[in-house]
C-alpha cells in the first residue's frame, strides 16, 4: 500500500493570538455567540508539502470533529494546510451545510465528558445533560468565532436539509431526534426513536432520514414532514451509521459488534442482505455514481482497525480492503466521486483514498481522536459556473 505524504515538520507554526473579532456569524439574535477561552482566539497552523510526483489531492475542503482534542480540523486540499481551531464542545460529529456555508457540529461541553462517546467514540460515559450544537461560518473559519444551541443529551450526528433551513440532530440520552431552525436558532420540534440514535442520514428526495438506534439493534424511519416514526426496522447488533445511495434505493447500516453491514431495501423496508465486513465497522458511504460504499472499520481500543472495505453495490459483496490508519472511523466521498476520506481516530489522521487507484495516496495530521468528517466542494470558476 502507498502512503503518499510527508510532513515537512519545519513548516509547523501556531499563529500568534489574535483579538476576537466583532463579526461574529449572526444567525439570529436569539442565539448566544460564544467567546471561546483565552486559547480560542486563534488556530493552531499545520502546513506540509506533498512528495513530488504524488497525485493530485484536487480541491476544497475536509474538515473534522476533534472529540478528544475539543477541536475542529479543516485540510485545504489544494496546498495540503491544516487549521485546528478549539471549540467549546467535546465534538462527535461535523456536517457542512453547502447552501449556507456553514458548518454543524455536535457534542458535550468541554467540562462534561472526559473521552467522548466512551473513549473510542460510541460507548457510554457520564456527562452533563445537555449538549450543544456549534455553528461555524467557514468564510471566518480561522477566527474561531462560533454560535452554540442547546440540544438534548450526548447528542452523536447532525445533519441538515438540502435548502439549509433545518438542522436534525440525534441525542442518544434522550432517543430523540431534535430539529433545530436554523434561521432563527431555535428549536422547533423532536422526534421519537430506538434506544440511543447514533447515526442519521437523510434520504436523497428529503422525505425520511433513517436513524441508526445502538442499543435495540434497530433503525428508525422518520417522517421529515411529521416527524413521525413511520417504520422501525431490524438490523443486527449495534447500528452506528446509515447510508443511502444516490437514487435512495437502498440503505447500509454499520453493525458494530457483528462485523457486517445490513443493506435496507426502502421501498419495503426490510433488510436484503448483510456485508462481512471488517471488525467494529464505524461508518459508511456510497460514491456519487451509486456503483461503491466504502466502510470505516475501526476495531477496539485493544485490537484497533486500521482498514476501509470496499463494497460493490452490484454483487453486494467486499472487493477491496485498503488500510489507512488506527481506528479508522469517519468517511465522506468527495462531490465528483473521485476521493474518499477517512479519519483515523487512534492514529489522529486523516486518509486520502484515490477511488481509481483504491489505494491511501496523502495522510494528513488532525486534532486528537478525530471522529466525523465532512467535505466542503469548491466554488465553481466562472468558466465552470454554467
Amino acid at each position: 500500500m502507498r502512503t503518499h505524504s510527508r510532513i515537512n515538520a519545519g513548516a509547523i507554526a501556531v499563529a500568534a493570538p489574535q483579538p476576537l473579532h466583532t463579526d461574529l456569524i449572526r444567525i439570529t439574535r436569539r442565539m448566544t455567540l460564544l467567546a471561546l477561552a483565552a486559547a480560542a482566539g486563534f488556530a493552531a497552523v499545520v502546513s506540509f508539502s506533498p512528495r513530488a510526483g504524488a497525485e493530485s489531492a484536487g480541491a476544497g475542503f475536509v474538515y473534522t470533529a476533534d472529540e478528544h482534542g475539543g477541536s475542529v480540523s479543516r485540510i485545504a486540499l489544494d496546498g495540503g494546510k491544516v487549521d485546528i481551531i478549539p471549540v467549546p464542545v467535546m465534538p462527535h460529529n461535523v456536517q457542512f451545510v453547502p447552501d449556507t456555508g456553514i458548518l454543524l457540529m455536535v457534542g458535550m461541553p468541554m467540562s462534561g465528558m472526559e473521552e467522548g462517546h466512551g473513549g473510542d467514540g460510541h460507548g457510554e460515559g457520564e456527562e452533563e445533560p445537555k449538549g450543544r450544537l456549534i455553528v461555524i461560518d467557514t468564510a471566518g473559519f480561522a477566527s474561531g468565532q462560533s454560535a452554540s444551541i442547546d440540544v438534548g443529551a450526548h447528542p452523536a450526528h447532525v445533519i441538515a436539509d438540502a435548502q439549509g433551513k433545518r438542522a436534525f440532530v440525534s441525542n442518544s440520552e434522550d432517543n430523540t431526534i431534535s430539529v433545530i431552525d436554523l434561521d432563527t436558532g431555535t428549536a422547533i420540534g423532536a422526534a421519537s426513536t430506538g434506544d440511543y440514535p447514533h447515526g442519521l442520514r437523510m434520504s436523497p428526495d428529503g422525505k425520511s432520514i433513517y436513524v441508526a438506534n445502538v442499543k435495540d439493534g434497530t433503525v428508525s424511519v422518520i417522517d421529515t414532514a411529521t416527524l413521525a416514526e413511520t417504520a422501525t426496522i431490524k438490523v443486527g447488533s449495534a447500528p452506528v451509521q446509515v447510508g443511502f445511495v444516490p437514487d435512495g434505493s437502498r440503505v447500509y447500516v454499520s453493525l458494530r459488534d457483528d462485523n457486517k453491514v445490513a443493506v435496507i431495501d426502502t421501498a419495503t423496508k426490510e433488510v436484503t442482505g448483510r456485508v462481512e465486513v471488517g471488525r467494529s465497522p464505524i461508518q459508511v458511504h456510497a460514491t456519487p455514481d451509486g456503483r461503491s460504499v466504502y466502510v470505516a472499520n475501526q476495531g477496539t481500543d485493544a485490537e484497533p482497525d486500521d482498514t476501509v472495505s470496499v463494497i460493490d453495490v452490484a454483487s453486494g459483496t467486499v472487493v477491496e480492503t485498503i488500510r489507512t490508519g488506527a481506528g479508522a472511523h469517519g468517511v465522506v466521498v468527495s462531490a465528483d466521486g473521485a476521493f474518499v476520506f477517512v479519519t483515523n481516530i487512534m492514529a489522529g489522521t486523516v486518509s486520502q483514498i484515490s477511488v481509481e487507484s483504491q489505494s491511501v495516496v496523502k495522510t494528513y495530521p488532525v486534532g486528537k481522536g478525530p471522529n466525523g468528517i465532512t467535505f466542503q466542494a469548491p466554488k465553481p470558476t466562472p468558466a465552470n459556473a454554467g
